[in-house]
């Protein structure tokens, strides 16, 4: 995979310190705007990034290029991978995918006509530590409860108080704790157990952006509670799955998923870690990276076809508030 990146901002710097543990990837440019292009510079020579460009074309037209990674304020997402599409380029497109149902559909429309690779960029379902848990659901089934926590004091709420608006609190770059964190639950509570039949989102909204919030999603016998804050302080924060058998729980980013705990009734809780990276990006992009080489089209589809699925759920608690 020869990879071009749009953007420079902090996911593209934490993405960049595991780029070299990723299999059969060459980092080829980076595209950056021309108020940023000191830091294109900047990180091309760290990285060892060939080219570097402040105009988005100039990447796309790069022909050494042959997947564009996506990493953008969410509100760019849907035309710079549709732009990258049509120039002949596979697209890797940041959480949360685009903004709606139809945009992705147009997306993946214009991918299948040219023979090209689309997927979204999440950590979690990605991860061998997901699998496991996938797996071990059938040791504490039946599940009744499902609570997912990613509270993480953002560290740009305090000026976001001052009335300084990063794009992350910003309503109309689709900022706020729904699309930036708890994206990343409703990406398991559907990865664990598919579309629900309610959704219902209780935020709370501060200069008309929700900076927390409470998502609740009603399954067959399963009540979901999926809460994501960035005004709010804990640690760690704990998600559990609750079942008749046991539970399986795991402190920490939704994200990440570095470790999770499953215990049984009447029996030691046991600890287990299958992560075989360290850095929670470099396993989706080894999956990425392998698909592309090997135009899996079969894999690709899945994970698009659970995207979508993502994004009814987003689009539905959206509308109920």
């Amino acid at each position: 995979m020869k990879l071009g990146i749009v953007g420079s901002g902090k996911i593209v710097h934490d993405f960049l310190t595991t780029a070299d543990k990723i299999d059969n990837l060459e980092l080829i440019a980076i595209s950056t705007t021309k108020r940023s292009e000191q830091v294109g510079k900047d990180l091309a020579l760290q990285y060892g990034i060939k080219h570097t460009y402040t105009d988005n074309s100039d990447l796309y037209n790069d022909p050494e290029v042959d997947t564009v990674y996506v990493a953008v304020p969410n509100s760019l997402h849907f035309i710079v991978a549709k732009n990258a599409l049509e120039a002949g380029k596979n697209v890797i497109c940041e959480k949360p995918f685009v903004t709606t149902v139809s945009e992705a559909e147009e997306l993946k429309q214009i991918a299948d006509k040219k023979g090209l690779i689309i997927v979204e960029a999440i950590t979690n379902i990605h991860l061998e530590n997901f699998k496991h848990i996938k797996k071990d659901l059938e040791q504490i089934e039946p599940v009744h409860i499902l609570s997912l926590n990613y509270t993480q004091y953002s560290s740009r709420y305090d000026d976001f108080l001052e009335g300084k608006i990063a794009p992350v609190f910003d309503p109309k770059k689709d900022g706020g704790a729904l699309n930036d964190l708890n994206i990343y639950n409703i990406h398991l509570a559907v990865g664990l157990f598919k579309n629900p039949k309610l959704v219902k989102y209780y935020p709370n909204i501060q200069k008309g952006i929700d900076t927390s919030g409470i998502l609740n999603m009603a399954y067959q016998g399963i009540q979901a509670s999926l809460i994501a804050s960035k005004d709010s302080y804990t640690m760690p924060p704990r998600s559990f799955i609750e079942g008749e058998k046991g539970t399986i729980y795991f402190d920490g980013s939704p994200g990440e998923l570095n470790h999770y705990t499953l215990e049984l009734r009447d029996k030691e809780p046991k600890k287990y870690n299958f992560n075989t990276h360290s850095h929670r990006m470099a396993a989706e992009f080894d999956d990425f990276a392998k698909a592309i080489d090997e135009h899996n089209t079969e894999l690709a589809n899945k994970w698009f076809e659970h995207s979508l699925n993502v994004l009814k759920v987003l689009a539905e608690a959206k509308a109920s508030y």
